[in-house]
């Protein structure tokens, strides 16, 4: 088996015309055998499963297999509750220093402090090397409270996704109320993020902290009606369940929840009807109701959570509201105000309020970082969208000790084994330590060992020495010219997609079930295949390279048409399904910038994903005409079916 994927891996690398380094794979590690494999996966699965038993007899029969802090780690990993402290100090001093160490560090820390032994905890956090873990933070912070420090501003900063609370944020938070360092603006806050973010266990629990009925306070969070038809009631308990309970109906009839506040305004404090208004703002600026913006001038001055922040200044960016635009950016904490994204926009904004001077020097500090924002602000300074000059190519005595990695052996022994995680978990462990020229020298080894997806995320991650043609990889060429010339497709708008959706990763599948170098479902491919009257199509053939760009450049050929020719509405098809877009833009009372378009998507994911790709394929366009190009041609604008504007936006 691991012989068969080496060969189909290099017979892939001569398709996409990159040389193969020669010492590459004769220094990698013997395969152990296909059986060997077998039982390896087995154990994992075992581990993840928490299947103590079945886990040590299988890592029984791998005592050589090539990986062993992998199966000393799922042999020990279902056990991590009960395992003696001894043993797991022997596995992370067995492999000190190795990825899979600090995974188990972490798993340890999370058990340490649901058990709260504050003692070992304290001593094994800060070897804890990744520390991304905001439940460990929150647990950090908790041991530190508990001996009296003050951690509440540190606490206000890190609890801002509740999404990534797990059970030490939470307890941490009822510990800073208990201990004083929280007091009722805090939990109520944290109340309101809960309840907006549809984290409805979670905001019960906060709400058990306070002295509001048991009852009301349940139907505030399941039966918000119910509160707005009894009104606001008296004192701030009630006046806050009221305020909930807004944001609760908003979320399916903004217009409802605004009627019930306008009822009940003379019940509230200032503070408390700005705050009502928030509530529906936010809700309201996620549908892209047209009456968003109105909602958030209402809002002025009322504390808002991230998103809170952030959708105050994309509901005025669709309603031309640039003064809005200004005092949301510059109302948002320091996190949110140094983002490239409000920077690029501050910077528009002061430029449409005719401050040329303060814009520029916004737009000049962002200029050079080479991601959607950074092109945007390039050409608000008057200058194109171009390549930078590369690097001096890595010598091979740079590219030889990449070879030799252990680290890099064992992500490769993984990618046979088509378990990527864990690759590129060990992958990306060894580049912490290196240098620009050692990231440039570890891209060019997996370009030459054909992980492009590698190769793209470790050049990314250079700013001085950079290499765009590894960024921007384009293999497959003549399979893509025959897919998109008789289409008229723009080439470099597909491959800015492919390296979004897969990193040229052909054997990707998404936990969605999206297959392949174009991530395409299988009803997408079938109802492709049976428009272009491709006979005897099967499932099996979405990873074949030749078929899933021939499907997925005709889909997104279909998408692009369907939307008028706008690659920023089709690209955004391509993500979230074509009636979505049609949807978002059915919002819209004007003509709009592509750019504000894409800012104001109601998904995350899609948001994220239209800016990567059109900052993409403008790079690789660059690269293919060798000459500049613009980003906000590219975006192009963005109106309602059939508008007709009175004047030029």
């Amino acid at each position: 088996m691991f012989l068969m994927k080496r060969i189909a891996w290099c017979a892939l690398a001569a398709a996409s015309a990159f040389p193969l380094l020669p010492s590459a794979h004769a220094q990698r590690p013997v395969a152990f055998s296909a059986a060997g494999d077998d039982v390896f996966l087995a154990l994992r699965d075992a581990a993840r499963r928490d299947d103590a038993e079945k886990a040590a007899e299988l890592a029984s029969r791998l005592a050589d297999y090539p990986l062993p802090s992998y199966v000393d780690y799922y042999r020990l990993k279902p056990r991590i509750k009960d395992a003696p402290t001894a043993e797991i100090r022997e596995y992370l001093a067995r492999y000190d220093g190795s990825a899979i160490a600090d995974r188990l560090r972490n798993d340890w820390l999370l058990e340490l402090g649901k058990a709260r032994d504050w003692t070992t905890f304290d001593e094994q956090y800060p070897q804890f090397v990744l520390n991304d873990d905001t439940q460990l933070k929150c647990y950090a912070l908790m041991s530190k409270a508990l001996k009296g420090r003050q951690v509440a501003g540190d606490a206000r900063v890190l609890l801002v996704s509740p999404k990534d609370y797990g059970e030490g944020c939470p307890a941490l938070i009822a510990t800073l109320v208990q201990g004083g360092q929280f007091d009722a603006d805090d939990l109520w806050s944290q109340i309101r993020l809960a309840a907006e973010s549809n984290y409805a266990t979670l905001a019960r629990r906060n709400i058990a902290l306070t002295d509001a009925p048991e009852k009301l306070a349940a139907q505030a969070i399941d039966k918000p009606g119910l509160v707005l038809a009894r009104g606001a009631g008296a004192g701030r308990t009630a006046h806050e369940l009221f305020i909930i309970a807004l944001g609760r109906v908003a979320k399916t009839n903004p217009e409802q929840a605004a009627g019930a506040l306008v009822r009940e305004l003379r019940q509230l404090t200032p503070q408390e009807q700005a705050l009502g208004w928030s509530q529906i703002a936010l809700q309201a600026s996620l549908r892209l109701a047209p009456d968003a913006a109105d909602y958030w001038r209402k809002a002025d001055g009322a504390p808002l959570s991230a998103e809170g922040y952030q959708w105050r200044v994309r509901a005025a960016l669709r309603a031309g509201d640039w003064k809005l635009v200004k005092s949301g950016i510059d109302a948002m904490p320091p996190a949110l105000h140094s983002d490239p994204a409000w920077i690029y926009w501050l910077g528009r904004a002061l430029k449409e309020q005719g401050k040329p001077e303060e814009a520029q020097q916004l737009f000049q500090s962002i200029a050079s970082q080479t991601n959607f924002y950074g092109q945007l602000a390039l050409e608000d300074l008057g200058r194109k969208i171009t390549i930078p000059p590369q690097a001096l190519p890595p010598t091979q005595e740079e590219i030889a000790p990449m070879a030799t990695n252990q680290g890099f052996r064992d992500a490769f022994k993984f990618f046979d084994l088509n378990l990527r995680f864990e690759g590129v978990r060990e992958w990306n462990w060894q580049l912490r330590k290196m240098t620009e020229r050692q990231h440039l020298a570890a891209a060019e080894f997996a370009r030459r060992s054909n992980v492009l997806d590698r190769m793209v995320n470790t050049s990314d991650r250079t700013s001085k020495e950079v290499d765009f043609t590894q960024r921007f990889p384009a293999p497959f060429s003549d399979i893509m010219h025959s897919a998109t010339q008789p289409l008229g497709l723009d080439q470099a708008w597909v491959y800015g997609l492919i390296r979004q959706e897969s990193r040229f990763v052909m054997t990707a599948r998404s936990h969605v079930g999206a297959s392949g170098l174009m991530q395409l479902m299988p009803a997408t491919a079938r109802f492709v295949a049976r428009k272009i009257g491709m006979s005897g199509f099967s499932r099996n053939q979405v990873n074949d390279v030749n078929v899933n760009i021939m499907l997925g450049t005709n889909y997104l050929n279909m998408v692009l048409n369907d939307l008028e020719g706008s690659q920023a509405m089709a690209t955004a098809a391509y993500n979230a399904g074509p009636g979505r877009p049609r949807a978002w833009r059915s919002t819209l009372t004007r003509t709009v910038e592509g750019a504000i378009f894409a800012e104001s998507i109601p998904f995350p994911e899609t948001r994220g994903y239209v800016k990567n790709v059109l900052s993409n394929a403008t790079y690789y366009a660059a690269l293919f005409e060798d000459r500049p190009q613009s980003l906000k041609a590219r975006l192009g604008m963005v109106a309602p079916k059939g508008f007709v504007p009175t004047e030029l936006p």
